[in-house]
């Protein structure tokens, strides 16, 4: 049976309900962060990176701003502000016929907010562990 892929992130996102992401990832999802170099394979990381990200990004002016949703794949356009730094950028998802992401991929701008997420990111990583 397949899933609902953007209704079930979007609820994910809505609530930071990390233990959701479970249900919503292929367990050879790879994930792209814009500050790793190296794709992450596997359910594991990927949940870790977006556990970290829905505690870095996801404050109250956290929005997606536009979406291009295509038969299996979404652009979905975001903006939020972090330490009053305006941030911009981009998830791209890929999922499977049963809904499930094979791919998550996100782009940040700017080098700024590349900066002050690659710090946060890592404080909040190095804490999940």
């Amino acid at each position: 049976m397949s899933i609902d892929t953007l209704a079930t992130w979007h609820r994910l996102v809505e609530s930071q309900n990390a233990k959701g992401l479970d249900g919503l990832l292929a367990d050879d999802v790879v994930f792209h962060s814009p500050v790793v170099h190296a794709p992450q394979l596997g359910t594991a990381i990927t949940a870790k990176y977006l556990a970290a990200a829905f505690h870095v990004f996801y404050n109250p002016t956290f929005k997606y701003v536009r979406e291009v949703i295509g038969p299996r794949d979404a652009v979905l356009e975001f903006s939020v502000e972090i330490d009053g730094l305006s941030v911009n950028g981009v998830d791209m998802l890929k999922w499977n016929d049963n809904g499930k992401l094979i791919d998550f991929k996100v782009l940040v701008r700017p080098l700024k907010a590349i900066n002050l997420i690659h710090q946060k990111m890592g404080a909040m990583l190095q804490a999940q562990q």
